[in-house]
């Protein structure tokens, strides 16, 4: 129970972070969980996290609900048929492969250059429809292990955003479907999976409620530039150590 409950935590902790919460959770995971496959048990998990979001953007939700906000429901609709169908064959050819440093770095690098487009004010002059293709496509690729989603979003998202709250809300609202999704298609091909991680799945969802409020009140508080710059350089060195180890 209590692996289950420290993986509970990674999940809760490191899901709203611009670094693989599935790679921290599926590394952790195959030392202390031998009965499922590490990545599916770190996808699962995401349940807790993805619960968390949307009782914490409760009111956002409705107002996506009523049609107030046409603009991003149109956005949430394509990222979440694009995500949907393309991560699926990516988490296929994806699940048994190990997690490599270079796509942390690779993160790291994305966020760096998120920090200079906040920085230094850029926005591209891109089509909503167009970028709402590309923040599709990011976040269907972080189904591969090491690939941050919160990471790779919030760059694709910066590209023509620039309020950090909307950039955030927006990063992890899209989330919610592709996780209730790929949660649901775990549990039909193994239903053992949720009654054996269900303790995981709530402390997941406490610890995601906590960690959620204070990154985003930091984020409030800091520019973003520096923000995004911090967590850049975090997963530089996090694949600079799994290099070197």
């Amino acid at each position: 129970m209590w692996d289950y409950i420290l993986l509970g935590f990674l999940q809760g902790i490191f899901e709203w972070i611009p670094i693989s919460s599935e790679g921290v959770v599926a590394i952790f995971s195959s030392y202390l969980v031998k009965d499922y496959n590490s990545v599916d048990l770190a996808l699962f998990l995401h349940l807790g996290t993805v619960l968390a979001a949307i009782v914490y953007f409760w009111k956002d939700w409705i107002n996506l609900a009523q049609f107030k906000d046409k603009e991003f429901l149109r956005f949430f609709i394509i990222v979440t048929f694009i995500s949907g169908t393309l991560g699926f064959f990516v988490y296929k050819m994806a699940r048994d492969v190990s997690m490599g440093a270079g796509l942390l770095a690779l993160t790291g690098l994305g966020l760096l250059l998120t920090s200079w487009f906040q920085k230094t004010n850029i926005k591209l002059k891109i089509n909503k429809d167009v970028s709402s293709i590309i923040v599709g496509l990011l976040q269907a690729i972080s189904a591969i292990p090491g690939v941050s989603r919160s990471g790779s979003t919030v760059f694709g998202l910066s590209l023509t955003e620039s309020d950090p709250t909307e950039i955030l809300k927006r990063s992890y609202m899209i989330s919610v479907p592709v996780v209730i999704g790929s949660s649901l298609y775990l549990y039909i091909k193994d239903p053992v999976i949720a009654s054996s991680s269900w303790i995981a799945v709530i402390f997941s969802f406490i610890f995601g409620i906590i960690s959620l409020k204070l990154l985003l009140d930091f984020s409030k508080k800091v520019n973003f530039s520096k923000f995004t710059l911090i967590f850049g350089l975090l997963c530089l060195f996090g694949a600079l150590f799994q290099f070197l180890a």
